[in-house]
């Protein structure tokens, strides 16, 4: 998702993306750590994709 796509979201579809995305990371973690991931930027991906959900979070929390 761009910057512009992730202000559109209300502070609860945030949420219920920041909760979507810390399952995906947890499965990716369990994954690579059974067997190496084909991608493991994706992990990097998602940690990063999860600080931008809670950045914009913060914003829309301090706005209201």
């Amino acid at each position: 998702m761009k910057k512009e796509d992730l202000k559109g979201l209300s502070a609860d579809a945030l949420r219920t993306e920041i909760g979507a995305e810390q399952d995906r990371l947890l499965k990716l973690k369990f994954a690579h750590a059974v067997s190496p991931i084909e991608n493991p930027m994706r992990i990097r991906e998602s940690r990063k994709r999860i600080a931008r959900l809670h950045t914009e979070l913060t914003v829309k929390s301090r706005q209201a």
